[in-house]
């Protein structure tokens, strides 16, 4: 096997590959490339996981980075378990090859209770006293104290919030290199976040993201000069590019407008009750899963959604069919914005009802993506005092509200989720890879045949199960 790390560059398309990123331009010039058609939705979880199996969501079952369970008449957000993603993984199909294969699978998503060999992913500890105490999760359990002991811990913080920024993926670049040093893995998959951040916060705005990619250019140049000197072949691979918006739709507003949301007070603020709602949504950037607990209302709501500014496109089941995300999980219907639009999950229409969690970094209790939690409050006017007392109040046992998010939907200049039509918006693949067409495109699940073959290059195999 050819000993490969794969470094997934969050954001990173050929329009952002200049003069700001040398290392990935020189990366490029020597080596093939292509643009990766994103798969729908483009967002994180389900990118990954058509990377890693080969298959479409409909088979993979990750429709979004969230959805409905009807069952529990509740959503899942950014849950983790690796359970949750059917099919073989890359990792199962080459380890059938070769059963020395070994896997290190560094802050890709589901990353839980995973058979990859070596696993590191975010994970607060929740103890019962109501604290968040920011953390990490491995496998083997035991490499979490070591790693902590020679890296430090996470800068969780820098990894999502109002202080994301390159701390975290110079982290989890330096957990990458430690990984390879102490167990010399057959396959590393490497995510590096920082791109993410302010060209959400901004988009595509070169007076803001130009630090931004330089930061990042020379943490992947490190790498690759790292992994190239120990004989690793590295693949640079990004999952969605972002691109300018200007406008929030706010669809779950629109449902209690018709009167099909069902509202519950809590301490004077709103919660919504999907088990009991007709209509409502689960926003994912810019696709929107849209579930009926009322089917009757399907003609009614469809109409809607196709009369609304700023959605392009409704899928029904036979779009989603051929969308490759006719799944149990998905929305009985899934609204795809236009390209300068993205999907809120505010369903309020006083903020003075928000639920309390609106207005803090909590990426479970909403059911919806919420980039605005990438801001802080401009109405806060001394926002570093205000954090800073509530940290104190923490540190002395007390209990706090970190509520410093706005609920400001216009402050996002960047979005991703639908597939863009220009080209330089779209993710990339480069590495020596026989198979990729230079310069040309490849489908999603095409990339899990490309990680194969560049893995197994010169050994004679083929991939049975394709």
């Amino acid at each position: 096997m050819q000993r490969t790390a794969v470094i997934n560059v969050v954001g990173l398309t050929t329009r952002l590959i200049g003069e700001s990123t040398p290392h990935i331009r020189s990366f490029l010039e020597r080596n093939r490339f292509a643009c990766v058609e994103p798969v729908l939705p483009a967002v994180t979880c389900t990118a990954q996981s058509t990377y890693l199996t080969g298959k479409l969501p409909r088979d993979h079952g990750s429709v979004a980075n969230g959805w409905y369970d009807r069952e529990y008449g509740e959503h899942r957000f950014w849950k983790q378990s690796n359970l949750l993603v059917k099919g073989e993984k890359l990792w199962e199909t080459l380890r059938r090859s070769d059963p020395h294969f070994t896997c290190a699978k560094l802050f890709w998503w589901y990353n839980m209770y995973s058979s990859a060999d070596i696993a590191i992913t975010p994970r607060p500890l929740y103890p019962a006293d109501g604290r968040k105490v920011f953390d990490i999760h491995t496998q083997p359990m035991g490499l979490r104290e070591r790693i902590k002991k020679d890296l430090g811990p996470f800068p969780f913080a820098s990894f999502w919030g109002p202080g994301a920024d390159i701390k975290s993926s110079v982290w989890i670049a330096e957990s990458a290199k430690w990984v390879e040093e102490k167990h010399w893995p057959s396959l590393s998959l490497v995510y590096l976040p920082h791109l993410d951040y302010n060209m959400q916060r901004a988009g595509i705005d070169w007076s803001v993201i130009k630090p931004d990619l330089t930061q990042i250019d020379d943490v992947v140049g490190d790498l690759i000069r790292f992994y190239e000197a120990r004989n690793i072949k590295v693949v640079l691979l990004s999952e969605y590019g972002i691109t300018d918006v200007s406008q929030p739709v706010h669809l779950n507003r629109l449902f209690r407008e018709k009167g099909w949301l069902t509202l519950k007070d809590e301490l004077g603020r709103e919660t919504l009750e999907l088990g009991s709602s007709k209509v409502f949504a689960i926003a994912d950037h810019q696709v929107a899963h849209v579930y009926l607990n009322d089917p009757s209302l399907l003609s009614e709501v469809r109409t809607l959604l196709e009369n609304t500014p700023g959605v392009q496109q409704v899928l029904g089941k036979t779009e989603k069919y051929y969308a490759g995300l006719e799944h149990e999980r998905s929305g009985d219907l899934i609204a795809v914005s236009d390209a300068k639009s993205w999907f809120t999950y505010y369903y309020w229409m006083d903020d003075a009802k928000a639920p309390d969690f609106a207005s803090c970094v909590d990426i479970h209790r909403k059911c919806g993506y919420d980039p605005v939690e990438l801001f802080i409050d401009p109405k806060i006017k001394f926002p570093k005092l205000k954090i800073g007392l509530k940290l104190a109040k923490k540190m002395a046992g007390l209990r706090m509200l970190m509520d410093v998010i706005p609920l400001d939907a216009t402050l996002v200049k960047g979005s991703h989720g639908r597939v863009p039509e220009d080209r330089h918006d779209w993710p990339v693949m480069i590495g020596d890879l026989p198979g990729l067409p230079r310069s040309g495109s490849i489908a999603a699940h095409q990339v899990f045949q490309m990680l194969y073959d560049h893995c197994s290059a010169g050994q004679g195999y083929s991939n049975p199960s394709l």
